[in-house]
C-alpha cells in the first residue's frame, strides 16, 4: 500500500498519508521506548529521519486496541522496523515477532555494539515502563 509519511509520534508509530486520508500506524514487531523514558526521544527522531516526508511501503499486519494499523514499514527503500532495531532504538517485540524474525539478531547485534538504548547499563524495556505507570519504575543498579 503506498503512503507518504506526515508525521512521528514516537519510535513505533507515525501516521502516513494513504489516497488523501490519515492513517495511524505502528510499526509491527518492534517496541520503542516511551518518550518520557530513556532514549525515548532519540528514538522518535531515528524513525523521524527514517521515514518523514517520505513515501512509505506498508505491509498491514492487522489493528490494534487503538485501531492503528500494525504493519512492517519501508520508507524509501529502507525496512524502519529492522532499522530502528538495528540503531539500538528499539526492542525486538518478542510477544509478537516469530522465533525466526531476522529482528532477533539485529537486535542482538546492536545490544553487543552498545548502540542506542544499548549503551544505558540497565535498559528499561517499554512494556516494563508502562506497567509500572510510565515514569514510575525504580531503575535498580545491577549487582
Amino acid at each position: 500500500m503506498p503512503a507518504r509519511v506526515v508525521s512521528v509520534h514516537d519510535g513505533d508509530t507515525l501516521t502516513v498519508l494513504v489516497e488523501a486520508r490519515q492513517m495511524k500506524v505502528r510499526l509491527a514487531e518492534i517496541d520503542a521506548p516511551e518518550l518520557g523514558q530513556p532514549f525515548g526521544s532519540r528514538s522518535r527522531q531515528s524513525l523521524s529521519e527514517l521515514c518523514f516526508g517520505k513515501p512509505a511501503a506498508l505491509d498491514v499486519r492487522g489493528r490494534d486496541r487503538y485501531q492503528r494499523a500494525i504493519a512492517r514499514v519501508t520508507c524509501a527503500g529502507t525496512d524502519a522496523n529492522a532499522e530502528q532495531v538495528h540503531r539500538g532504538y528499539a526492542w525486538t517485540y518478542a510477544r509478537y515477532a516469530r522465533a525466526d524474525s531476522p529482528l532477533h539478531l539485529l537486535q542482538s547485534e546492536a545490544r553487543s555494539a552498545q548502540r542506542g538504548l544499548w549503551a544505558d547499563a540497565a535498559p528499561v524495556p517499554p512494556w516494563d515502563w508502562r506497567r509500572q505507570g510510565r515514569g514510575r519504575l525504580a531503575r535498580v543498579a545491577p549487582r
